[in-house]
């Protein structure tokens, strides 16, 4: 069976990570353009990195829920919303990122991308260890178009797969909320930029 599952936060919630809408949700304490901006990180990178150092801490003791490990076990195709990493950890093989990775950086300076797992971060803001240039969670923040490899890849999949799977997400955010609708009617790829810019999520 040709399984495709989108997934948001809703199902690493059991897993001790915080949603972002939900009742307890991190933008009921947070404000999001303080935080999750390009603006906000050009005013303050400090600020922006304990945030995220915070969440990458609170990340790192996580572990993969029951949900994780069975739709791994299904040999599902995953096109999350999350940047936590938990798909890959419970062993899911393909899995569509379509906000980034809060395991990755990017380099500001030299454009250069890479793994990064220092729990705590040992400096804040960290800095590039090919330029020395500041350093930015390599996710996507609100203000910020989704990275369109990972956008078309998801497109095709949804268009294509036998059975679509929605879990752990309302469905209201764009464009990963198209996604289900894909298949039974058939939206053309050009419909996306329209979404990309100004209704994308972003964390």
């Amino acid at each position: 069976m040709n399984l495709v599952v989108l997934t948001g936060a809703g199902v690493s919630a059991e897993s001790g990570i915080p949603t972002f809408r939900g009742k307890e949700g991190l933008w009921k304490n947070f404000k999001p353009e303080e935080l999750a901006t390009p603006e906000a990180f050009r005013r303050n990178p400090k600020l922006v990195w304990e945030w995220y150092d915070w969440r990458r801490q609170l990340i790192s003791k996580a572990q993969p829920n029951k949900a994780h490990k069975l739709l791994a076990q299904l040999n599902a195709v995953i096109i999350t919303q999350n940047v936590d990493g938990l798909h890959q950890r419970a062993g899911t093989k393909k899995v569509i990122e379509l906000h980034g990775n809060i395991w990755r950086v990017r380099c500001t300076n030299c454009g250069k991308e890479y793994e990064n797992y220092e729990v705590p971060l040992g400096e804040i803001p960290p800095k590039c260890k090919f330029c020395n240039g500041l350093l930015r969670p390599a996710v996507v923040w609100f203000g910020e178009g989704l990275p369109m490899d990972a956008l078309e890849e998801a497109e095709r999949l949804a268009k294509s797969c036998e059975v679509f799977l929605v879990v752990g997400t309302s469905g209201v955010v764009y464009p990963a909320g198209l996604l289900p609708l894909l298949r039974e009617l058939s939206i053309q790829r050009d419909f996306f930029p329209l979404w990309q810019n100004s209704m994308a999520p972003r964390w």
